[in-house]
């Protein structure tokens, strides 16, 4: 399989080694472009077998997968440059949600499919969100989650539900981190503790309850309940908590699909224009 990617920005570069590391693609077999041409060449200096390669229609000619890893108003111009590049069988995967299959298949003439990575995904874990446009073959799909299941759980969603689905799988580890910060801050800032000890235990729990989530088979429910003793300390903590984060995770997800719209409108604006 010959897959190209053009974007090696954060998740671009992610994607690229964790395909890697995890022995789902041979270095040989990748091409890579982007914006700035050093950093494609530092990547492919990184792994050795890896082409870094002047353009993104080169990165795209020819392969059978195409991943294109680039910030929502940087489609149009991309899918410009490639367009006469593509041939009707290839897979062409956006990474980026605010740009729709509906986009992607007025404008090339291939296959097309979106993917919602995770930052998780670096550690092999996590899930990856598989849409799907009316184009595609079964057997692109299959070949799409098997690649994506060297360092993800593939799971296949509606594109309505992106906005709220990514904010859950992809965004998600950001929200968790940031409130375990908020942790641990509170923690030294209270007791004295050491910040790199509480981190360690914070980061220590943080595994082994996503473990106890998945691996183990506990809900959330049933863990918070083995936990939480009637009248003991948890108990009071968590109605305290409970009181402060009344309809936090509300306004959250209603900010991030306000913002979605936003860039949903930024979008359809810049592939406005006629073919």
């Amino acid at each position: 399989m010959n897959v190209g990617f053009i974007g090696t920005g954060s998740m671009g570069g992610m994607l690229v080694e964790a395909f890697i590391r995890s022995g789902a693609l041979p270095p040989e077999c990748i091409a890579v472009a982007n914006r700035t041409p050093a950093k494609a060449e530092r990547l492919a200096l990184r792994y050795p077998g890896v082409r870094a390669v002047r353009s993104n229609a080169e990165a795209a000619a020819g392969r059978d997968l195409v991943f294109l890893c680039v910030k929502p108003l940087d489609f149009k111009p991309v899918i410009d440059e490639i367009r006469a590049s593509v041939q009707p069988e290839q897979l062409i995967v956006s990474i980026t949600s605010p740009v729709l299959l509906a986009h992607l298949e007025e404008w090339l003439p291939c296959r097309v499919a979106k993917v919602i990575p995770s930052i998780t995904n670096m550690a092999l874990s996590g899930v990856t969100l598989c849409i799907y446009g009316s184009r595609i073959e079964p057997e692109q799909m299959a070949m799409l989650e098997g690649l994506l299941s060297h360092i993800s759980q593939p799971i296949r969603i509606d594109e309505k539900y992106t906005r709220v689905v990514s904010d859950l799988s992809s965004c998600g580890p950001a929200f968790m981190a940031f409130v375990l910060q908020r942790f641990v801050d509170a923690a030294v800032e209270e007791t004295g503790i050491g910040r790199e000890e509480a981190e360690r235990l914070a980061a220590g729990m943080l595994l082994g309850t996503g473990r106890l989530l998945t691996a183990e088979g506990l809900s959330a429910e049933e863990l918070i309940r083995r936990v939480c003793v009637p009248g003991g300390i948890t108990a009071a903590a968590l109605k305290q908590l409970d009181s402060e984060l009344d309809g936090v995770f509300n306004r959250l997800i209603r900010t991030t699909h306000a913002k979605f719209r936003e860039d949903l409108a930024k979008v359809d604006q810049s592939f406005a224009v006629k073919h």
